[in-house]
């Protein structure tokens, strides 16, 4: 039997791919209703679809697929308990943030060359491209890691430091942690006033992972006093953008560090091969 699969219409490359082997429905994000997904056996979704229980109870979904690098409105806790497979499309646009975030290094005057020092707060794959691009620079440059969950998983590929060290001691420091809301790393706020009056005088911080990520309300404080400099790519809120906040940022842009066509061209192929993988289908391409 075909498996029918709703598309957000909006995925680039992926129209007529998948008809030869199932039943095809492209949706506007607004029509994934409970009443269109109850009889679908997969999605591929952006983030504009919360996939939770209000969603999907009573559907027979058996397989979620996002084409998106987060996975922060899918419900997955909900999501195992009920069966449901669920992944995203990891890395997919992480060169395009890390030339996102060399850019605003290079703007906002980081010089490796005159000793500068970057943080790096979240070590996977944006953090670990831009953590390469400075070491590829003429001179290499100096770079803290922070990492918590790869350090406690016993990995020593760097050498990890503490979250606390990097924001007293470096000259720039660039986030790049997934966004959770609890568990034992939450990055709900992770940075707030507190860890905001640790940073140097004069210091970056960029933040081009997830808006709640940093506490917006007290970096607009912070940021008030002229002691330090920010690069906001991604807000609290979103799609709206702090208005408060908005004139203190050097660099502020409405989340599109990773909006690349590479990296929609990845995202496309990395849903598509989860899907074909999961329904054993022939494995098709974007090109």
């Amino acid at each position: 039997m075909r498996p029918k699969i709703l598309i957000d219409c909006y995925i680039p490359y992926i129209q007529g791919r998948l008809e030869p082997f199932a039943d095809i429905e492209y949706l506007q994000p607004r029509d994934f209703t409970p009443e269109k997904v109850k009889d679908a056996d997969g999605l591929i979704i952006r983030t504009r679809t919360r996939c939770d229980s209000s969603l999907l109870e009573g559907s027979r979904v058996r397989f979620i697929a996002t084409a998106t690098i987060g996975a922060d409105h899918i419900d997955m806790p909900w999501c195992r308990k009920a069966g449901i497979t669920a992944l995203n499309s990891a890395g997919c646009n992480a060169p395009a943030v890390a030339q996102y975030v060399w850019t605003a290094l290079h703007h906002e005057g980081f010089c490796p060359d005159k000793g500068m020092t970057l943080g790096i707060i979240g070590y996977g794959h944006i953090g670990q491209i831009v953590a390469d691009w400075g070491n590829k620079l003429p001179g290499g440059c100096r770079i803290l890691i922070c990492d918590p969950p790869r350090q406690e998983a016993g990995l020593k590929d760097v050498d990890y430091r503490p979250m606390e060290e990097i924001l007293r001691s470096c000259d720039a420091i660039t986030l790049h942690v997934p966004y959770a809301r609890s568990g034992p790393h939450a990055t709900h706020h992770l940075i707030g006033r507190k860890e905001l009056e640790m940073l140097g005088e004069g210091a970056v911080l960029i933040n081009a992972s997830r808006g709640p990520v940093v506490d917006n309300e007290a970096w607009r404080k912070h940021l008030a006093q002229k002691l330090t400099r920010a690069v906001i790519d991604t807000w609290e809120g979103e799609p709206n953008i702090d208005q408060g906040l908005l004139p203190f940022a050097d660099i502020a842009t409405p989340h599109i560090a990773g909006y690349s066509q590479e990296g929609k061209i990845r995202a496309s192929q990395i849903a598509l091969d989860a899907v074909t993988t999961f329904f054993m289908m022939p494995r098709v391409t974007v090109d």
